[in-house]
Protein backbone atom coordinates (compact mmCIF):
# COMPACT_ATOMS: atom_id res chain seq x y z
CA UNK A 1 0.00 0.00 0.00
CA UNK A 2 1.62 3.58 -1.06
CA UNK A 3 1.87 6.26 1.87
CA UNK A 4 0.30 9.07 0.73
CA UNK A 5 2.93 12.15 0.48
CA UNK A 6 3.67 14.34 3.62
CA UNK A 7 3.47 17.30 1.44
CA UNK A 8 0.36 16.03 -0.59
CA UNK A 9 -1.84 16.78 2.74
CA UNK A 10 -3.49 19.99 2.65
CA UNK A 11 -2.89 20.61 6.15
CA UNK A 12 1.10 20.89 5.69
CA UNK A 13 0.67 22.22 2.86
CA UNK A 14 -1.35 25.29 4.44
CA UNK A 15 1.27 25.42 6.87
CA UNK A 16 3.88 25.52 4.74
CA UNK A 17 2.76 28.56 3.12
CA UNK A 18 2.43 29.93 5.91
CA UNK A 19 6.28 29.71 7.48
CA UNK A 20 6.74 30.80 3.54
CA UNK A 21 4.67 34.13 4.10
CA UNK A 22 6.23 34.37 7.62
CA UNK A 23 9.40 34.62 7.02
CA UNK A 24 9.00 36.61 4.02
CA UNK A 25 7.12 39.34 5.67
CA UNK A 26 10.03 39.10 8.44
CA UNK A 27 12.71 39.50 5.72
CA UNK A 28 10.92 42.09 4.22
CA UNK A 29 10.76 44.28 8.02
CA UNK A 30 14.28 43.70 8.32
CA UNK A 31 15.12 44.94 4.93
CA UNK A 32 12.82 47.91 5.48
CA UNK A 33 13.28 48.97 8.88
CA UNK A 34 10.65 51.78 10.25
CA UNK A 35 11.50 55.34 10.39
CA UNK A 36 9.64 58.30 10.81
CA UNK A 37 11.55 59.71 7.69
CA UNK A 38 13.82 59.00 5.06
CA UNK A 39 16.49 56.24 5.75
CA UNK A 40 19.90 56.74 4.61
CA UNK A 41 20.61 54.51 1.19
CA UNK A 42 21.92 51.12 1.91
CA UNK A 43 21.36 46.62 2.90
CA UNK A 44 20.53 45.28 6.32
CA UNK A 45 22.12 42.32 4.63
CA UNK A 46 21.09 39.34 6.04
CA UNK A 47 18.82 38.49 9.17
CA UNK A 48 20.65 38.75 12.55
CA UNK A 49 23.82 38.79 10.78
CA UNK A 50 23.64 41.67 8.29
CA UNK A 51 26.44 42.58 6.79
CA UNK A 52 29.23 41.56 9.36
CA UNK A 53 31.00 38.71 7.13
CA UNK A 54 31.71 42.01 4.82
CA UNK A 55 32.61 44.00 7.21
CA UNK A 56 35.42 41.84 8.97
CA UNK A 57 36.94 40.80 5.58
CA UNK A 58 40.30 41.88 5.09
CA UNK A 59 41.87 44.32 2.74
CA UNK A 60 45.32 44.48 2.06
CA UNK A 61 46.51 48.36 1.81
CA UNK A 62 46.30 51.50 4.33
CA UNK A 63 43.43 52.75 2.40
CA UNK A 64 39.74 52.68 3.62
CA UNK A 65 38.16 49.13 5.11
CA UNK A 66 36.26 47.57 1.93
CA UNK A 67 33.30 47.44 3.63
CA UNK A 68 33.47 51.28 3.82
CA UNK A 69 34.87 52.10 0.19
CA UNK A 70 32.57 49.94 -1.52
CA UNK A 71 29.73 51.28 0.11
CA UNK A 72 30.57 55.25 0.12
CA UNK A 73 31.23 54.77 -3.69
CA UNK A 74 27.96 52.49 -3.80
CA UNK A 75 25.41 54.77 -1.36
CA UNK A 76 27.59 58.05 -0.91
CA UNK A 77 29.22 59.41 2.30
CA UNK A 78 26.54 58.39 5.15
CA UNK A 79 24.75 54.71 4.89
CA UNK A 80 22.71 51.85 6.69
CA UNK A 81 23.74 48.39 7.40
CA UNK A 82 23.52 46.35 10.12
CA UNK A 83 25.95 44.22 11.97
CA UNK A 84 25.84 41.45 14.48
CA UNK A 85 22.10 42.15 14.60
CA UNK A 86 22.29 45.91 15.20
CA UNK A 87 20.67 48.43 12.90
CA UNK A 88 23.50 51.04 12.13
CA UNK A 89 24.30 54.11 10.17
CA UNK A 90 27.96 54.75 8.82
CA UNK A 91 28.76 58.22 7.88
CA UNK A 92 31.93 59.06 6.44
CA UNK A 93 31.27 62.66 6.21
CA UNK A 94 32.93 65.06 7.90
CA UNK A 95 30.32 67.73 8.46
CA UNK A 96 28.25 64.78 9.73
CA UNK A 97 30.71 63.38 11.92
CA UNK A 98 31.17 66.88 13.35
CA UNK A 99 27.22 67.26 14.34
CA UNK A 100 27.05 63.58 15.91
CA UNK A 101 30.07 64.36 18.12
CA UNK A 102 28.38 67.86 18.97
CA UNK A 103 25.06 66.01 19.55
CA UNK A 104 26.71 63.87 22.69
CA UNK A 105 24.40 64.21 25.62
CA UNK A 106 21.25 65.42 23.66
CA UNK A 107 20.23 63.15 20.89
CA UNK A 108 23.39 60.83 21.12
CA UNK A 109 25.18 58.67 23.66
CA UNK A 110 28.71 56.21 23.91
CA UNK A 111 27.88 52.83 22.51
CA UNK A 112 29.72 49.72 21.59
CA UNK A 113 28.16 46.67 20.14
CA UNK A 114 26.53 43.70 22.13
CA UNK A 115 29.88 41.86 21.33
CA UNK A 116 32.26 43.83 22.68
CA UNK A 117 30.09 45.25 25.48
CA UNK A 118 29.71 41.35 26.30
CA UNK A 119 33.50 41.45 26.69
CA UNK A 120 33.74 43.74 28.94
CA UNK A 121 30.72 43.02 31.05
CA UNK A 122 29.03 46.15 29.93
CA UNK A 123 25.68 45.52 31.40
CA UNK A 124 23.48 45.51 34.49
CA UNK A 125 25.17 47.62 36.90
CA UNK A 126 28.30 49.00 34.62
CA UNK A 127 26.46 50.31 31.33
CA UNK A 128 28.11 52.10 27.97
CA UNK A 129 25.00 54.40 28.52
CA UNK A 130 25.35 55.29 32.12
CA UNK A 131 25.60 59.24 30.72
CA UNK A 132 27.75 62.29 32.06
CA UNK A 133 28.21 61.33 35.32
CA UNK A 134 30.21 58.41 34.56
CA UNK A 135 32.13 59.96 31.56
CA UNK A 136 33.04 62.76 33.83
CA UNK A 137 34.52 60.78 36.53
CA UNK A 138 36.64 58.63 33.75
CA UNK A 139 37.66 61.91 32.00
CA UNK A 140 38.91 63.40 35.24
CA UNK A 141 40.58 60.02 36.69
CA UNK A 142 42.52 59.28 33.47
CA UNK A 143 43.55 63.16 33.36
CA UNK A 144 44.48 62.83 36.91
CA UNK A 145 46.75 59.96 36.33
CA UNK A 146 47.87 60.95 32.45
CA UNK A 147 47.13 63.98 32.11
CA UNK A 148 49.98 67.28 31.46
CA UNK A 149 50.41 67.91 34.53
CA UNK A 150 51.29 64.44 35.70
CA UNK A 151 52.86 64.26 32.58
CA UNK A 152 55.20 66.97 33.34
CA UNK A 153 55.82 66.10 37.03
CA UNK A 154 56.40 62.33 36.67
CA UNK A 155 55.08 60.97 33.59
CA UNK A 156 58.32 62.10 31.54
CA UNK A 157 60.92 60.62 33.65
CA UNK A 158 59.14 57.07 34.44
CA UNK A 159 58.05 57.14 30.82
CA UNK A 160 62.33 57.43 29.81
CA UNK A 161 63.23 54.81 32.44
CA UNK A 162 61.01 51.77 30.71
CA UNK A 163 61.34 52.98 27.63
CA UNK A 164 65.00 52.53 27.93
CA UNK A 165 64.72 49.02 29.97
CA UNK A 166 62.60 47.81 26.60
CA UNK A 167 64.90 48.87 24.14
CA UNK A 168 67.73 47.04 26.24
CA UNK A 169 66.00 44.10 26.51
CA UNK A 170 65.13 44.04 22.70
CA UNK A 171 68.73 44.30 21.95
CA UNK A 172 68.66 40.79 22.93
CA UNK A 173 67.20 39.18 20.69
CA UNK A 174 67.66 38.31 17.14
CA UNK A 175 64.73 40.18 16.53
CA UNK A 176 61.26 41.37 17.75
CA UNK A 177 58.08 41.10 16.48
CA UNK A 178 56.89 44.52 16.55
CA UNK A 179 52.81 44.32 17.54
CA UNK A 180 53.63 41.78 20.29
CA UNK A 181 56.25 44.06 21.48
CA UNK A 182 54.76 47.43 21.91
CA UNK A 183 51.20 45.72 23.21
CA UNK A 184 53.24 43.80 26.16
CA UNK A 185 55.24 47.22 26.58
CA UNK A 186 52.25 49.13 26.70
CA UNK A 187 50.59 46.79 28.67
CA UNK A 188 52.91 46.45 31.38
CA UNK A 189 54.33 50.03 31.72
CA UNK A 190 50.25 51.14 31.99
CA UNK A 191 49.58 48.46 34.59
CA UNK A 192 52.43 49.51 36.44
CA UNK A 193 51.43 53.27 36.52
CA UNK A 194 47.05 52.55 37.30
CA UNK A 195 48.36 49.54 40.01
CA UNK A 196 51.46 48.72 40.23
CA UNK A 197 51.87 45.90 38.18
CA UNK A 198 55.53 43.85 37.94
CA UNK A 199 55.08 41.06 35.57
CA UNK A 200 58.20 39.58 36.98
CA UNK A 201 56.83 39.27 40.15
CA UNK A 202 53.13 38.49 39.52
CA UNK A 203 51.62 35.25 39.44
CA UNK A 204 49.14 36.86 36.58
CA UNK A 205 50.58 37.26 32.86
CA UNK A 206 48.13 40.33 32.39
CA UNK A 207 49.49 41.24 29.01
CA UNK A 208 49.61 38.03 27.36
CA UNK A 209 45.26 37.52 28.15
CA UNK A 210 45.25 41.18 27.42
CA UNK A 211 46.96 40.38 23.79
CA UNK A 212 44.71 37.45 23.47
CA UNK A 213 42.04 39.25 24.32
CA UNK A 214 42.80 42.04 21.58
CA UNK A 215 43.41 39.34 19.12
CA UNK A 216 40.21 38.30 19.42
CA UNK A 217 38.39 41.55 19.76
CA UNK A 218 37.17 42.32 16.43
CA UNK A 219 36.76 38.47 15.08
CA UNK A 220 33.43 36.90 14.29
CA UNK A 221 31.41 36.78 17.59
CA UNK A 222 31.01 32.93 17.52
CA UNK A 223 31.52 31.18 21.06
CA UNK A 224 32.81 27.74 19.95
CA UNK A 225 35.97 26.37 21.49
CA UNK A 226 39.28 27.03 19.36
CA UNK A 227 38.16 30.09 18.09
CA UNK A 228 39.70 33.74 18.30
CA UNK A 229 36.20 35.06 19.89
CA UNK A 230 35.91 32.21 22.17
CA UNK A 231 39.96 32.74 23.62
CA UNK A 232 38.97 36.09 24.01
CA UNK A 233 36.30 35.48 26.13
CA UNK A 234 38.65 33.18 28.18
CA UNK A 235 40.80 36.00 28.27
CA UNK A 236 38.12 38.15 29.36
CA UNK A 237 37.22 36.00 32.28
CA UNK A 238 40.93 35.32 33.47
CA UNK A 239 41.31 39.33 33.80
CA UNK A 240 37.71 40.13 35.39
CA UNK A 241 38.78 37.44 38.09
CA UNK A 242 42.25 39.06 38.31
CA UNK A 243 41.10 42.80 38.68
CA UNK A 244 38.09 41.75 41.00
CA UNK A 245 41.09 40.12 43.27
CA UNK A 246 43.23 43.02 43.09
CA UNK A 247 40.68 45.39 44.03
CA UNK A 248 39.57 43.86 47.00
CA UNK A 249 43.05 43.29 47.91
CA UNK A 250 43.92 46.67 47.80
CA UNK A 251 40.63 47.48 49.80
CA UNK A 252 41.66 45.94 52.34
CA UNK A 253 45.44 47.15 52.64
CA UNK A 254 46.34 49.67 55.13
CA UNK A 255 45.87 53.29 54.45
CA UNK A 256 49.97 53.18 54.94
CA UNK A 257 50.35 51.28 51.56
CA UNK A 258 48.66 53.45 49.43
CA UNK A 259 50.42 53.98 46.07
CA UNK A 260 48.68 56.87 45.52
CA UNK A 261 47.99 55.66 41.99
CA UNK A 262 44.80 55.20 39.41
CA UNK A 263 43.46 52.46 41.79
CA UNK A 264 44.07 54.21 45.17
CA UNK A 265 42.12 57.21 43.61
CA UNK A 266 39.31 54.65 42.44
CA UNK A 267 38.79 53.00 46.11
CA UNK A 268 38.61 56.43 47.77
CA UNK A 269 36.16 58.01 45.29
CA UNK A 270 33.71 54.62 46.32
CA UNK A 271 32.56 56.87 49.23
CA UNK A 272 31.92 59.69 47.50
CA UNK A 273 30.71 58.83 43.78
CA UNK A 274 27.35 56.70 44.09
CA UNK A 275 27.68 54.74 40.85
CA UNK A 276 31.44 53.49 42.25
CA UNK A 277 31.38 50.03 43.22
CA UNK A 278 34.24 47.47 43.60
CA UNK A 279 33.09 45.86 40.96
CA UNK A 280 33.23 49.24 38.56
CA UNK A 281 36.19 49.65 39.72
CA UNK A 282 37.63 46.26 38.41
CA UNK A 283 35.92 46.61 35.14
CA UNK A 284 37.04 50.38 34.88
CA UNK A 285 41.04 49.25 35.10
CA UNK A 286 40.57 46.89 32.46
CA UNK A 287 38.58 49.12 30.18
CA UNK A 288 41.50 51.61 30.57
CA UNK A 289 43.85 49.33 30.50
CA UNK A 290 42.88 47.49 27.34
CA UNK A 291 42.07 51.04 25.45
CA UNK A 292 45.79 52.21 26.29
CA UNK A 293 47.46 49.45 23.80
CA UNK A 294 45.65 50.93 21.22
CA UNK A 295 48.80 52.72 20.05
CA UNK A 296 51.03 49.61 19.35
CA UNK A 297 49.20 49.24 15.44
CA UNK A 298 50.55 52.94 15.44
CA UNK A 299 53.89 52.56 16.42
CA UNK A 300 54.21 48.82 14.41
CA UNK A 301 53.42 50.76 11.66
CA UNK A 302 55.65 53.13 12.46
CA UNK A 303 58.65 51.24 11.81
CA UNK A 304 57.53 49.95 7.88
CA UNK A 305 56.89 53.45 7.13
CA UNK A 306 60.61 54.78 8.05
CA UNK A 307 62.09 51.97 6.85
CA UNK A 308 60.71 52.87 3.54
CA UNK A 309 61.56 56.19 4.36
CA UNK A 310 64.58 57.01 5.01
CA UNK A 311 64.50 60.61 4.26
CA UNK A 312 62.24 60.93 7.28
CA UNK A 313 64.71 59.02 9.50
CA UNK A 314 67.83 61.41 8.72
CA UNK A 315 65.37 64.49 9.66
CA UNK A 316 64.37 63.37 12.59
CA UNK A 317 67.79 61.92 13.81
CA UNK A 318 69.07 65.27 13.32
CA UNK A 319 66.58 66.79 15.15
CA UNK A 320 66.95 64.69 18.47
CA UNK A 321 70.98 65.15 18.10
CA UNK A 322 70.29 68.93 18.44
CA UNK A 323 68.91 68.48 21.85
CA UNK A 324 72.00 66.37 22.56
CA UNK A 325 74.22 68.92 21.51
CA UNK A 326 72.74 71.87 23.34
CA UNK A 327 72.89 69.94 26.54
CA UNK A 328 75.54 70.05 29.06
CA UNK A 329 75.36 66.43 29.55
CA UNK A 330 73.96 64.14 26.50
CA UNK A 331 73.23 61.52 28.71
CA UNK A 332 70.66 63.81 30.75
CA UNK A 333 66.84 62.83 30.41
CA UNK A 334 64.24 64.69 27.86
CA UNK A 335 63.47 67.82 29.30
CA UNK A 336 59.26 68.73 29.33
CA UNK A 337 60.79 71.82 26.87
CA UNK A 338 62.76 69.32 25.02
CA UNK A 339 59.36 67.68 24.19
CA UNK A 340 57.39 70.94 23.45
CA UNK A 341 60.23 72.01 20.44
CA UNK A 342 59.95 68.15 18.97
CA UNK A 343 58.47 69.66 15.84
CA UNK A 344 59.65 67.22 13.22
CA UNK A 345 58.62 64.46 16.03
CA UNK A 346 55.37 65.70 16.27
CA UNK A 347 54.75 65.52 12.23
CA UNK A 348 56.15 61.92 12.06
CA UNK A 349 53.46 61.19 14.91
CA UNK A 350 50.76 62.67 13.08
CA UNK A 351 51.43 61.47 9.81
CA UNK A 352 51.73 58.08 11.97
CA UNK A 353 47.91 58.70 13.09
CA UNK A 354 47.03 59.79 10.24
CA UNK A 355 47.66 56.34 8.27
CA UNK A 356 47.18 54.07 10.88
CA UNK A 357 43.77 55.01 12.13
CA UNK A 358 44.39 52.48 15.04
CA UNK A 359 40.85 53.55 15.94
CA UNK A 360 39.00 53.19 12.32
CA UNK A 361 35.78 54.32 14.08
CA UNK A 362 34.20 55.17 16.93
CA UNK A 363 30.37 54.09 17.62
CA UNK A 364 27.27 56.25 19.20
CA UNK A 365 23.46 55.29 19.84
CA UNK A 366 20.66 57.53 18.68
CA UNK A 367 18.41 58.83 22.02
CA UNK A 368 16.31 59.99 19.63
CA UNK A 369 15.57 60.80 15.88
CA UNK A 370 18.36 62.26 14.30
CA UNK A 371 17.75 64.65 11.16
CA UNK A 372 20.59 65.03 9.14
CA UNK A 373 21.34 66.54 5.26
CA UNK A 374 17.68 65.07 4.68
CA UNK A 375 17.97 61.75 6.48
CA UNK A 376 16.72 60.38 9.51
CA UNK A 377 18.57 57.97 11.61
CA UNK A 378 15.76 56.55 14.07
CA UNK A 379 16.19 56.35 18.04
CA UNK A 380 17.80 53.46 19.47
CA UNK A 381 20.07 52.79 15.78
CA UNK A 382 23.78 52.74 16.35
CA UNK A 383 25.90 55.55 14.29
CA UNK A 384 29.38 54.55 13.17
CA UNK A 385 32.10 57.50 12.77
CA UNK A 386 34.51 56.72 10.39
CA UNK A 387 37.09 58.99 11.34
CA UNK A 388 39.78 57.42 8.72
CA UNK A 389 37.46 58.72 5.76
CA UNK A 390 38.71 61.51 6.64
CA UNK A 391 42.42 60.93 7.45
CA UNK A 392 42.39 59.32 3.24
CA UNK A 393 40.43 61.90 1.90
CA UNK A 394 42.67 62.76 -1.17
CA UNK A 395 40.47 66.60 -1.13
CA UNK A 396 41.91 67.06 2.43
CA UNK A 397 45.12 65.07 1.84
CA UNK A 398 47.09 65.23 -1.10
CA UNK A 399 48.36 61.80 -2.20
CA UNK A 400 46.99 60.35 1.36
CA UNK A 401 48.47 56.85 0.83
CA UNK A 402 51.98 58.44 1.04
CA UNK A 403 53.92 58.75 4.02
CA UNK A 404 54.84 62.89 4.44
CA UNK A 405 55.30 64.46 8.02
CA UNK A 406 56.12 67.81 5.92
CA UNK A 407 52.40 67.76 5.16
CA UNK A 408 51.97 69.44 8.68
CA UNK A 409 54.44 71.90 8.01
CA UNK A 410 52.26 75.21 7.16
CA UNK A 411 49.15 73.55 9.53
CA UNK A 412 48.00 75.63 12.74
CA UNK A 413 46.64 73.33 15.57
CA UNK A 414 43.15 74.52 14.63
CA UNK A 415 43.21 73.22 10.85
CA UNK A 416 45.11 70.39 11.86
CA UNK A 417 42.22 69.38 14.57
CA UNK A 418 40.02 69.49 11.63
CA UNK A 419 42.10 67.27 9.15
CA UNK A 420 43.31 64.64 11.90
CA UNK A 421 40.80 63.28 14.64
CA UNK A 422 43.00 60.30 15.85
CA UNK A 423 41.17 60.70 19.04
CA UNK A 424 37.83 61.61 18.18
CA UNK A 425 36.11 64.78 18.66
CA UNK A 426 33.16 66.35 20.62
CA UNK A 427 33.30 66.00 24.37
CA UNK A 428 34.19 62.25 24.32
CA UNK A 429 37.85 62.90 23.15
CA UNK A 430 40.16 60.60 24.50
CA UNK A 431 41.64 61.92 27.61
CA UNK A 432 45.13 59.73 26.96
CA UNK A 433 45.82 62.25 23.92
CA UNK A 434 48.69 64.39 25.55
CA UNK A 435 49.97 60.90 26.71
CA UNK A 436 49.97 59.19 24.11
CA UNK A 437 51.74 61.94 22.08
CA UNK A 438 54.42 61.83 25.04
CA UNK A 439 54.80 58.60 24.98
CA UNK A 440 55.58 58.24 21.08
CA UNK A 441 57.98 60.86 21.27
CA UNK A 442 60.11 59.31 23.80
CA UNK A 443 60.12 56.15 22.11
CA UNK A 444 61.06 57.67 18.88
CA UNK A 445 63.85 60.06 20.78
CA UNK A 446 65.37 56.80 22.33
CA UNK A 447 65.42 55.04 19.06
CA UNK A 448 67.46 57.67 16.81
CA UNK A 449 69.72 58.08 19.12
CA UNK A 450 70.47 55.26 21.37
CA UNK A 451 69.77 52.09 18.50
CA UNK A 452 70.22 51.54 14.89
CA UNK A 453 67.82 49.13 13.93
CA UNK A 454 66.71 47.16 10.85
CA UNK A 455 63.43 45.81 9.81
CA UNK A 456 64.28 41.86 9.04
CA UNK A 457 61.12 40.48 8.15
CA UNK A 458 57.50 41.29 7.24
CA UNK A 459 56.05 44.07 5.97
CA UNK A 460 51.92 43.38 4.70
CA UNK A 461 49.61 45.15 6.02
CA UNK A 462 45.63 44.68 6.02
CA UNK A 463 42.42 46.09 7.56
CA UNK A 464 39.78 43.70 8.71
CA UNK A 465 38.90 47.29 9.59
CA UNK A 466 41.15 47.08 12.91
CA UNK A 467 45.05 47.46 11.18
CA UNK A 468 46.72 43.63 10.79
CA UNK A 469 50.64 43.20 10.01
CA UNK A 470 50.31 39.18 8.64
CA UNK A 471 53.47 37.46 9.83
CA UNK A 472 54.16 40.64 12.03
CA UNK A 473 56.83 43.03 11.62
CA UNK A 474 60.36 42.05 12.75
CA UNK A 475 63.43 44.28 13.90
CA UNK A 476 66.58 44.26 15.44
CA UNK A 477 67.63 46.53 17.62
CA UNK A 478 71.70 47.44 18.86
CA UNK A 479 72.99 49.77 20.46
CA UNK A 480 74.69 53.18 19.16
CA UNK A 481 78.55 53.30 20.09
Amino acid sequence: MELPSVMSTPVTGLVAALVVIGLTYLVHRWRNPKCNGVLPPGSMGFPLIGETLQLIASGYTLDLPPFIKKRVHKYGPIFRTSLVGRSIVVTADPEINSFIYNQEGRTVELWYLDSISKVFKQDGEVKTTAGGAIHKYLRSITLNHFGSESLKSKLLADIQRYVDKVFTQWSNHPSVEMQRGTLTMLYDFNAYIMFGYDPEKSNENISESLITLADGFMSFPVNVPGTKYNKCLKAQKRLVNTFKALVKERRQASVAAARGDFLDQALRDIENEQFLTEEFVSNLLFGVLFASGSISGSLTLMFKLLAENPSVVKELTAEHETFLKQRKDPKSPITWEEYKSMTFTLYVIYEVFRLSNAMPFLLRRTTKDVNIKGYTIPAGWTIMVANSALHLNPQTHKDPLDFNPWRWKDHDQYSISKTLQPFGGGTRQCAGADYTRVFMAIFLHTLVTKYSWKKVKGGEVSRSPILKFGDGIHVSFSAKA
